[in-house]
């Protein structure tokens, strides 16, 4: 077999497009069928407890359409079936993530790596009747939070202030279930999550659909490779995190069918395949800030091979060791990143705070930058209803950034304060 050779340029743009940044934005209002055509493209958006700016599932919507209702999204994700069908479940897939609700079945096929809730399945085994009363209350209750739970049953320890991990009894039998698919979250209270039965949530026949493990990681591959566009084997196996030997089977058997072409990427060590559905444009325009969980970039050895771009999260990282910051957006111009931006939102002073702004090393047209990158956080402040933007002094944009935030673009220009 004839294996394709492919620039990088070209696996830039395929893999953009797969992601939906070839796509037009919508003209008019944003409704629900533009979010069902962003799902059909990246097929899940990761949840994320960090509120510094927004909630994490909220903004590859943005990064895509521009401003829109979230509680769009919301009700996608949380209204009750009985209104209105229901388009996502959450489920553990990249991490704990919104899936369509037809994808299931698939994610607890046995094709997906055993997830961290595994290790609660021993207190699982040591108290059957734990077991049996959480599911007995949220049949009674549901939907119910872990901590309502907890009172009601009087079971466990309550976990130690400050310390997420250190779970009572009922929380991690709630996330065990929750992860076996035995419960489901019913909906959302702020960030805390409401468990409740499948049967009062998933629709009878995605209930009904019985899919083994080969036949699960085949068409979790399929779905992968569809959102990266080309993508290594390792790629595509992360963004489910399935199991290799799943992926690996899943991926030969794939190329077999004809739905994967294998191609090799100048620079890229490992073998790679492509979609038979994916484009290639001629080129990509616009412009967009991506939330560091966004799947165009959250594999951050891809990001470096697609656009030359090293990307570390430094939320972790002491203050006076960041690099960058806390919680810094890639900037997406016309195709490539350019520059990162360090943004938090301050609500109690109605800000949209930029304590740092830098270019790549080798970015052309700086100028150009600034003012997509002005543009792009003004309409970020709007869409989060904050009306001032507050520059900072890190990095070499942070001046010229806070000179073009200034100069208002839009009808209602947002309040710009002095650094």
């Amino acid at each position: 077999m004839t294996v394709e050779i492919v620039g990088q340029d070209s696996a830039r743009r395929t893999a953009l497009a797969a992601q939906g940044f070839a796509d037009p934005r919508p003209t008019g209002a944003v409704t629900r069928r533009h979010l069902v055509r962003v799902l059909g493209r990246i097929r899940l958006l990761q949840l994320d407890s960090v509120t510094v700016l927004a909630r994490a599932h909220y903004l590859p919507m943005f990064s895509r359409l521009g401003p829109y209702p979230r509680d769009l999204l919301d009700d996608a994700a949380w209204d009750h079936p009985m209104r209105r069908p229901r388009l996502l479940v959450e489920c553990w897939a990249h991490e704990a993530s919104l899936v369509p609700v037809g994808d299931w079945p698939l994610l607890h096929s046995g094709a997906k790596d055993p997830g961290w809730w595994q290790r609660y399945g021993e207190l699982a085994a040591r108290a059957p009747k734990l077991v049996m009363a959480v599911l007995d209350a949220v049949k009674e209750r549901g939907p119910i939070s872990a901590g309502a739970l907890e009172r009601e049953l009087g079971a466990g320890v309550r976990a130690a202030p400050g310390s997420w991990w250190n779970r009572s009894d009922t929380k991690r039998i709630c996330e065990w279930l929750f992860g076996r698919g035995e419960l489901v979250a019913g909906t959302r209270r702020g960030f805390e999550r409401l468990y409740d039965l499948p049967e009062r949530v998933l629709p009878a026949d995605v209930r009904a659909r019985r899919v083994d493990a080969e036949q699960g990681a085949r068409e979790l591959i399929a779905r992968a490779s569809a959102a990266l566009g080309v993508a290594t084997e390792a790629d595509l196996r992360d963004y489910y995190r399935l199991r290799p030997e799943r992926s690996r089977k899943a991926v030969t058997q794939l190329v077999e069918a004809g739905e994967l072409q294998p191609v090799m990427v100048r620079g890229w060590r490992a073998p790679a395949y492509r979609h038979r559905d994916a484009r290639t444009p001629r080129r990509i325009t616009g412009a967009a800030l991506l939330c560091p969980f966004d799947p165009l970039i959250w594999d951050r050895a891809r990001t470096e091979r697609l656009f030359g771009f090293r990307y570390r999260i430094e939320i972790y990282v002491p203050e006076h060791r960041r690099s960058h910051g806390y919680y810094v957006f890639p900037f997406l111009l016309d195709g490539e990143l350019v520059a990162r931006v360090d943004l938090k939102a301050d609500r109690s002073a109605g800000l949209l705070r930029v304590p740092g702004a830098f270019a790549e090393p080798g970015a052309a047209n700086t100028a150009r930058v600034v003012v997509e990158l002005a543009r792009a956080l003004r309409e970020m402040a709007e869409w989060l209803e904050l009306d001032g933007i507050a520059t900072g002094q890190r990095g070499d944009l942070a001046e010229v950034l806070g000179s073009a935030t200034r100069r208002p673009t839009r009808s209602r220009p947002v309040r710009m304060v002095p650094r």
